[in-house]
């Protein structure tokens, strides 16, 4: 029997073989067994399938180099990891931009506790600053830590 999906032929392989399972119990007074496919069926696909721009494979296929001159052997490939971030400038960054966050902390609190003293009811913190992310310059002046604590 010839089928067509979507203007594609094709011949159905109706040849499913099952193993005999074990009884797995009993419903309804009958006797109740696991079939296990003997072969999984499986569609090979001729395409090329593309994820963002990757080359799905579905076999993994290591390419070998050959070597045209005798005696010649390729160099040895050699992994390296970067080094953690221990540097002098990566730690000051990593400090800068911790006290960026904590100083849009302490402004996003002050502008709460003063809606709340005006009377405004909405949720004035979600509105505020956070869609820009951006510290008033005035704030850092004015309501900094003190350069004591730097010392």
């Amino acid at each position: 029997m010839a089928l067509t999906y979507r203007g594609v032929d094709f011949q159905p392989n109706l040849l499913n073989e099952v193993s005999p399972g074990q009884i797995g119990g009993k419903y309804r007074g009958l006797d109740w067994r696991f079939r296990n496919w003997s072969k999984p069926a499986v569609v090979k696909t001729n395409l090329d399938l593309l994820y963002r721009g990757t080359l799905h494979q579905t076999q993994s296929t290591l390419k070998t180099q050959t070597v045209t001159e005798e005696g010649v052997t390729p160099a040895p490939v050699t992994l390296t990891t970067p080094d953690p971030l221990t540097s002098v400038e990566s730690l000051a960054r990593v400090m800068m931009l911790g006290h960026q966050h904590a100083l849009k902390i302490r402004q996003q609190a002050m502008l709460e506790r003063a809606a709340e003293e005006v009377g405004l009811k909405a949720d004035i913190g979600s509105h505020w600053d956070r869609i820009q992310g951006k510290v008033h310059p005035s704030f850092r002046e004015s309501y900094d830590r003190s350069p004591a604590t730097m010392s």
